[in-house]
């Protein structure tokens, strides 16, 4: 049986601190949650070995990086076995484009989150790519003109 350890209120609001700057230093971390520095950095420690951390990374603007056109597509297959879901994912492992690949229940069987520079990029991806991921019966498209939310943060309670 696995007992999961709470979480209590220093190690959320330690979550909540990296979730919004994951390069604090720990000495800032550690004055951010009224904690001395070497416990501070073995709750941390301890927060990356349970897995509650998974990792750091910086959140790049997508435009300077050509990758600013954004769309969602959603993608029904005409099989649905084990051995095709896993020649599925591991075709969508192999595309870069692809930032995100949700098997949803519902109408459609995934919901892709696709990048590019532009339509073009994108259509061509489409094009190339696309014809070589298996089972797939149909996909529709959906291009973000705005986004209005785009955030990055998990909701963390306080107590």
């Amino acid at each position: 049986m696995v007992v999961k350890k709470t979480l209590d209120r220093i190690d959320r609001a330690i979550l909540r601190a990296l979730q919004a700057d994951g390069r604090m230093t720990n000495s800032d971390l550690s004055k951010h949650v009224n904690l001395s520095a070497t416990p501070c950095l073995e709750r941390v420690r301890r927060l990356e070995r349970d897995g509650y951390i998974e990792s750091y990374h910086a959140k790049l603007n997508a435009d300077k990086v050509d990758a600013g056109f954004l769309a969602f597509i959603t993608l029904s297959l005409d099989q649905t076995n084990e051995n095709i879901f896993a020649k599925f994912k591991a075709k969508i492992a192999e595309i870069p484009e692809i930032m995100e690949c949700h098997m949803v229940g519902g109408g459609v069987d995934y919901i892709l989150k696709i990048r590019t520079a532009s339509m073009a990029d994108y259509r061509r991806l489409m094009e190339e790519r696309f014809s070589e991921i298996p089972a797939i019966a149909s996909t529709s498209s959906y291009f973000v003109m705005e986004s209005a939310k785009d955030s990055r943060f998990y909701r963390i309670p306080n107590d």
